[in-house]
C-alpha cells in the first residue's frame, strides 16, 4: 500500500484515538457523538490556523465590482489587504461579505482594486502536508483536554503539537521566500531614501 497524504477521513480517526475511541470508516454516515465531535474539532481548528495567513493560503487578486459599485467577497475569505496593491491608501475590512472602504466609510467603489492580497480558508485536503499534521495535532490535543482533561496525555499531546509547529513554521520558511524587502513598509522607506 501506497504511502499518502493526510485525508480528514484520518485527522478525525487520529483525533478520537487521542480518546481511545475506535475508528469511523467514514465522514459522510451518520457519525457518533466523538467522531462529530472530533470533526467540529477538526473544522475549528482549521479556521483558526488559516486565518493567521501562510504563503499557501495567500493569494493576490483583482476584486473586481458587481453592477451597484460593491465587491462581493466569497465566504472562504477571511482577510483583505491593500498595502501592495495599486490603492496602498485603502483601508479594506470585510463586512457582511462585501469590501468596505474604512477610510471612506462605504462599500461603494468607484474603482476595482487590483493586487489585493487575500487570505483563504481551504479544504483540509488543499493544505500542504506540514499544516494538515499541525491541525491534527493540535485538534487531538484540544478534543482530548475537552473530553478526558488528562495531564498524562495533554504533557504527550502539547509536544508532539510543539514539534508539528516547528515543522509547519519551517515548511513556510522554506517556501514562502520571506524577505525585508519584499515588505512594502521596507519597500516604502528605501525609496523615499533614494
Amino acid at each position: 500500500m501506497a504511502l499518502t497524504l493526510t485525508t480528514k477521513l484520518d485527522a478525525v480517526n487520529t483525533i478520537i484515538a487521542c480518546v481511545g475511541e475506535s475508528p469511523v470508516n467514514s465522514l459522510d454516515a451518520d457519525l457518533n457523538s466523538d467522531a462529530a465531535l472530533a470533526l467540529n474539532t477538526l473544522n475549528e481548528v482549521l479556521r483558526e490556523v488559516q486565518s493567521r495567513g501562510w504563503h499557501f493560503n495567500t493569494e493576490n487578486r483583482t476584486l473586481v465590482r458587481d453592477g451597484s459599485g460593491r465587491i462581493p467577497l466569497a465566504s472562504n475569505i477571511v482577510r483583505v489587504d491593500t498595502d501592495h496593491s495599486d490603492q496602498p491608501d485603502l483601508d479594506i475590512a470585510i463586512r457582511g461579505g462585501f469590501a468596505y472602504d474604512r477610510g471612506k466609510a462605504t462599500d461603494q467603489f468607484t474603482a476595482d482594486i487590483k493586487d489585493a492580497s487575500l487570505v483563504l480558508l481551504l479544504e483540509f485536503e488543499d493544505l500542504p502536508e506540514p499544516a494538515r499534521r499541525y491541525v491534527m495535532i493540535r485538534a487531538g490535543r484540544m478534543f482530548s483536554d475537552r473530553m478526558v482533561g488528562s495531564e498524562k496525555h495533554n504533557a504527550y499531546n502539547s509536544r508532539d503539537e510543539m514539534m508539528a509547529w516547528a515543522d509547519m513554521r519551517a515548511y513556510e520558511n522554506d517556501t514562502a521566500d520571506h524577505t525585508i524587502f519584499g515588505h512594502y513598509d521596507v519597500a516604502r522607506t528605501l525609496d523615499r531614501i533614494r
